[in-house]
């Protein structure tokens, strides 16, 4: 279960690319009735949300964990760290001329991605009201913690209700 989601959370942090190239080439749904470029636009963004709060309920069967209040050291807000990356990813999106290169570039994103495993950043997280973290513990291991807390004080907060994602990545439901 934890294989099959580690790569629903890779497609879901990569597929932003896809929406904005089906966008660009306005592609649109026909069977949709008189505005259906923009009713098709709103599906291509809705896809991602969807999948996204999909993923919250599968990560209900992930393994359990926790973390102590005092076993945190440091807090560092992660938030703003992926901004570049997927700022580049919409550029390339926006360069892509075809589908045979849109699946290329998306495959190859996308395996880099689930092979890194490190971190599982999807922005659209963000709109469910979740925050990115990184925490040092007090065994000096740092990992990614996914949540809906806002942290500030170390040792403020303990998170008895997390599921590990991998040895690295954490989500608090």
């Amino acid at each position: 279960m934890k294989f099959l989601y580690q790569l629903f959370l890779a497609f879901n942090s990569t597929w932003l690319i896809v929406v904005v190239y089906l966008v660009k080439e306005k592609y649109e749904f026909i069977f949709l009735d008189e505005y259906h470029t923009y009713y098709s636009w709103i599906l291509f963004v809705a896809i991602p949300i969807i999948l996204s709060a999909l993923s919250f309920l599968i990560a209900r069967y992930l393994p359990k964990d926790r973390l102590q209040n005092n076993s945190v050291l440091e807090i560092e807000l992660a938030n703003n760290n992926f901004l570049p990356t997927y700022l580049g990813y919409f550029f390339v999106s926006l360069g892509i001329e075809d589908v045979s290169t849109l699946i290329v570039v998306f495959t190859i994103i996308y395996v880099f991605t689930f092979l890194s495993q490190t971190l599982y950043f999807n922005p659209i997280f963000l709109l469910f009201g979740y925050h990115f973290y990184f925490i040092k513990t007090s065994r000096n291991i740092k990992i990614f913690l996914i949540t809906r807390k806002q942290l500030k004080t170390p040792g403020e907060n303990g998170f008895e209700k997390l599921r590990r994602i991998n040895n690295y990545t954490f989500i608090e439901l």
